[in-house]
């Protein structure tokens, strides 16, 4: 046992921050951490004639009761010899080392100077801090919409509390998240991709708190989302171009690539397509398939239509006349007209397309850009008149 004198008494209250109750102690309980130190501050102040007589009890969660230290006789419990501080002066009580069996309730009997016996009690809980906080995963390689998957939360540490985060917000119930064994585990069932993490499990109690390192969680998805595109992008392309079509998709792992023409599978794979020096036979609709290696699912892009044709001689039609030009159109009508519904003729002039198309009700040839002037010129190019990709005269 330790004697301090008053104004030791009057800096540890300051530096605790303790404040004296109505009684002779503050009905409270303090919440300490073990291996730490608490200070039981009376009521009484400082004076020179200190309390008669003060005695110091503690009664355990169990109900049993110890006297710890009583001023008159000198006595102090031999498990709390070099672990108090007795100051005599206030009838407080310092106590140090906290162990868990230090939780339970303390009681202080003081006779002062003409006064009667005078008495108060508080209740101390010690805990042990947090530490080792971990985070155990069911299963990390998920598919989205058809796995589920638990995490469960560990810690040592006494009346601990669990928190879930998922990112930078917090985890809270749903119809999809479930909550369980007082939040120490969250099971997510038909997990999406925005489950992946990272998640992290936040441990607390009075005294202390401690984080998990982040877990993130592998969801497979896709593919979706099909995107085809061509380059360069025209309404028709000329025999021997060089063309390029690229496909993307939103998957993950990356999704594989297969191309078609006219719904026909092609050797070429891979999330761009070349065609080099291209031939009328290759015109017709391009699509693009996609499939995930690991959610076995496929999408189909919509195809893309590529006419090819024969020729861009516009310099040869560029010197035809009205009159020439008349005499086409009557040809393409009657020949074309005759054998395909709809069928097209198609002339370059000075590099700008004159199309002829007959509809169901009418067969009259539609101009989209003429010059003047043209020129008069009664030949006809052999290569003035291509045709549409598979028509033949």
């Amino acid at each position: 046992m330790k004697t301090a004198v008053t104004n030791i008494i009057i800096i540890l209250g300051v530096v605790s921050g303790l404040t004296s109750g109505t009684g002779l102690l503050p009905d409270d309980v303090q919440t300490k951490a073990v291996g730490g130190t608490v200070t039981f501050i009376t009521s009484v102040s400082p004076s020179e004639k200190p309390p008669l007589t003060v005695t110091w009890d503690f009664t355990n969660n169990n109900g049993n009761v110890t006297n710890i230290i009583t001023s008159v006789s000198n006595y102090t419990a031999p498990q709390y010899v070099d672990r108090i501080t007795f100051f005599n002066s206030t009838g407080s009580l310092e106590l140090r080392n906290l162990a868990l069996t230090d939780s339970g309730q303390y009681q202080v009997t003081a006779v002062l100077t003409g006064q009667p016996q005078t008495t108060g009690q508080t209740t101390l809980n010690v805990l042990v801090p947090v530490s080792s906080v971990t985070v155990n995963v069911s299963s990390t390689d998920l598919v989205e919409f058809n796995s589920f998957v638990s995490l469960s939360c560990s810690s040592s540490g006494s009346s601990l509390s669990f928190l879930w985060l998922n990112g930078s917000s917090v985890v809270t119930a749903t119809d999809r998240v479930q909550l369980l064994n007082l939040n120490r585990t969250i099971t997510i069932v038909n997990v999406s991709r925005y489950d992946q993490g990272p998640f992290s499990c936040i441990v607390s109690n009075a005294v202390s708190s401690g984080t998990s390192e982040p877990v993130k969680l592998s969801i497979s998805y896709g593919p979706e989302n099909m995107n085809l595109k061509t380059s360069p992008t025209q309404n028709y392309y000329v025999k021997g171009s060089n063309i390029s079509l690229s496909c993307s998709a939103d998957s993950s792992p990356a999704a594989q690539f297969t191309w078609f023409l006219n719904r026909t599978q092609l050797n070429d794979t891979g999330p761009e397509l070349s065609l080099t020096n291209i031939q009328t036979s290759q015109s017709g609709d391009y699509s693009c398939q996609a499939f995930n290696t690991k959610t076995l699912r496929y999408q189909t892009s919509q195809p893309s239509p590529l006419t090819v044709l024969v020729s861009d001689n516009s310099e040869e039609c560029g010197r035809l006349s009205p009159a020439a030009i008349t005499r086409i159109v009557i040809a393409c009508v009657l020949v074309f007209g005759g054998v395909l519904a709809g069928g097209l003729c198609i002339c370059v002039i000075e590099s700008k397309l004159l199309y002829f198309s007959r509809s169901e009700s009418s067969a009259q040839p539609h101009k989209t850009e003429h010059r003047d002037p043209v020129y008069e010129n009664n030949h006809v190019a052999p290569q003035a008149l291509s045709l549409a990709p598979g028509t033949r005269g």
